[in-house]
């Protein structure tokens, strides 16, 4: 190897060091400034890779007339080139420039008479001279000129009775009654009706919510001054958008299978058609008692624990369930009963072997008895269903069989193992239910999100989604007549549901075969709905030696909703639902069964 060859080489390992230290890319225009050299290459760093700090002071909670702004910035490397303090309606809109400012302080005056009054957010956005920015944290206030009333939020969910309060500015010499409405949100021809009234000089009464249907409501609060005609009214510049709950969840105790011993899985389906089921607590009793203690606590789906049965002792107990939804409505299972702790004789389990299966899979039970084992049958069923066939069977440890899955149709299978021991006596493992064998040549691999945007959490410009596939597929088929060449202008639209909020991809004139994805998470409220122009774009990836197709589609700026938007802290799992209309390059469709995101547990966008 000559000189010139070594220095390059060395020079490549040294650049591939410094990029790989982490896994955060983050663009600059900085000017590269600081320089070292040899005569057979040139290595430059620029002078700032840090985006600046920045913070807003609030400016209290009412101000009126013409109030101080003042924003704290800094950037220890290239330093400061402005702030730029911005201001947004709470009842949704877009950040507004109240000032832009060069120089400390970084302050300006904010005319509020030119705005309506109301609630609103404020924020600071700083840049430094590499071309950094950097959003800070929102704070809020209340802007009141006139004579108005402000409805207090009193919580995103509401059940029972609750309590509605309002503030009253500039009322005058003579104190206003107040009185609160309600409407059902999005139904065509609603009219506003008294939830309360509160007494005179009073700004707060009890709304009995069981009076009216579960479901989403807008509220207000209105205050009238004067009598008869000379009365005048004024109506709250904030309203709040409520999901009123008085609807108990549906929860249904699995059954654990009996005898039970060592660690098992104890697991419960739950739903609730509204504020959706914020926890689901497992309990046992010994059969004959009403005092239940608790297995486990489980807040998100599956609903499931695995427990110890070492630590009861031996006998006959009673199982159930209680969830609590959003709103705090609780409802208890019917209990499955006379199941039977025994840690003294046997004990079996079959390992789950992921929720989709094709071509040959390994089945592995694990299997011990105090008696021996005489023999081990691991078993399939159609999905819900009691006869079982059997796969394969063992008498000596590892447990382990392989499962042939075109030899039975695609379709849901619930699997079990079946433990003999040397007293003749059976055990019957829990079901690994619902495994979905799935031969189709081409089905949906993965689905994952890129933040690009400002807000963590929250859909914005720049903002991604990745659909990637276990096969290469045919451009046209997800969009018809577009041969993946050139991006693609697409409509995302954003439906709130009960359940989560679903993603879909659409496009003028013509359809786009993605399917959807529930993000498992409130980016938008229950059945609001957002759009965005996006575009889509097609590549390859080579996964294990096979070439992949992926397609990206990348936000741009929301054409509708954008105040319907809301930020989660609440990492999910997205479930994506292919579509059959997309085809492999040999023309076979696409499996429809669901993909769960792969990967850490994290945020979307």
């Amino acid at each position: 190897m000559t000189a010139r060859t070594a220095a390059t080489a060395v020079l490549v390992v040294v650049l591939g060091l410094l990029l790989g230290l982490s896994s955060t890319v983050e663009f600059s225009s900085a000017a590269f400034t600081s320089r070292s050299a040899n005569p057979q290459s040139t290595v430059r760093a620029a002078a700032d890779w840090t985006a600046p700090t920045v913070s807003l002071t609030a400016p209290g909670s009412t101000v009126t007339g013409t109030v101080t702004l003042t924003a704290s910035a800094a950037d220890a490397e290239s330093g400061i080139a402005a702030v730029e303090i911005q201001a947004q309606p709470a009842a949704g809109g877009t950040w507004e420039t109240v000032c832009r400012v060069t120089a400390t302080p970084y302050s300006c005056g904010w005319n509020t008479t030119a705005v309506e009054d109301g609630t609103y957010a404020l924020r600071a956005v700083a840049t430094d001279r590499a071309g950094y920015s950097a959003v800070s944290s929102s704070v809020s206030t209340i802007v009141a000129n006139r004579s108005t009333v402000f409805l207090t939020d009193p919580g995103d969910v509401l059940r029972g009775t609750v309590q509605l309060t309002a503030t009253v500015l500039h009322a005058g010499s003579t104190a206003p009654s107040v009185r609160f409405e309600y409407i059902a949100a999005g139904v065509a021809g609603a009219k506003w009706t008294t939830a309360c009234t509160a007494p005179t000089g009073q700004y707060s009464c009890s709304w009995n919510t069981t009076t009216v249907t579960s479901g989403d409501y807008d509220l207000r609060a209105v205050a009238v001054s004067g009598s008869g005609n000379t009365s005048t009214t004024s109506y709250s510049v904030t309203r709040a958008d409520v999901l009123v709950d008085n609807t108990a969840p549906a929860v249904t105790m699995t059954d654990p299978g009996t005898p039970l011993s060592g660690t098992r899985t104890f697991a419960a389906t739950a739903t609730d058609a509204h504020s959706g089921i914020a926890q689901v607590v497992l309990q046992y009793a010994p059969t004959g008692s009403t005092s239940y203690q608790q297995l486990c606590a489980v807040t998100g789906e599956p609903y499931s624990c695995r427990y110890d049965t070492t630590r009861l002792a031996n006998g006959s107990y009673s199982f159930r369930a209680v969830t609590t939804d959003a709103a705090g409505n609780t409802t208890t299972s019917a209990a499955v009963t006379n199941r039977t702790v025994d840690n003294t004789v046997s004990s079996v389990s079959l390992e789950d072997p992921g929720a989709y299966l094709s071509g040959v899979e390994t089945l592995t039970a694990v299997a011990n008895s105090t008696a021996g084992v005489q023999s081990v049958q691991i078993e399939y069923a159609p999905a819900g269903g009691s006869t079982f066939t059997t796969i394969c069977t063992g008498s000596t440890a590892p447990y382990t069989c392989d499962w042939t899955t075109t030899a039975v149709a695609d379709g849901s299978y619930d699997l079990r193992a079946v433990l003999t021991d040397g007293s003749g006596k059976t055990t019957t493992s829990a079901v690994v239910a619902a495994r979905h064998v799935d031969n189709a040549p081409l089905r949906g691999a993965d689905v994952q999100t890129a933040n690009g945007g400002t807000t963590v959490g929250r859909l914005d410009a720049r903002d991604s989604i990745t659909y990637t596939y276990t096969g290469q597929v045919v451009p046209s088929s997800v969009a018809p007549g577009w041969d993946g060449t050139q991006a693609l202008p697409v409509v995302v639209t954003l439906n709130g549901t009960a359940n989560g909020s679903v993603l879909a991809i659409g496009r003028a004139g013509g359809a786009v075969n993605l399917g959807s994805v529930n993000l498992r998470q409130t980016y938008i409220r229950n059945g609001r709905t957002a759009t965005f122009d996006a575009t889509m774009t097609t590549s390859t990836v080579v996964v294990n030696g096979v070439t992949r197709s992926t397609f990206t589609v990348t936000l741009g700026a929301a054409t509708s909703g954008a105040g319907q938007l809301r930020t989660t802290s609440t990492a999910a799992s997205m479930v994506w639902a292919p579509s059959a209309a997309v085809v492999d390059l040999a023309g076979k469709p696409c499996s429809t069964s669901s993909v769960t995101e792969t990967g850490i547990l994290d945020r979307e966008f």
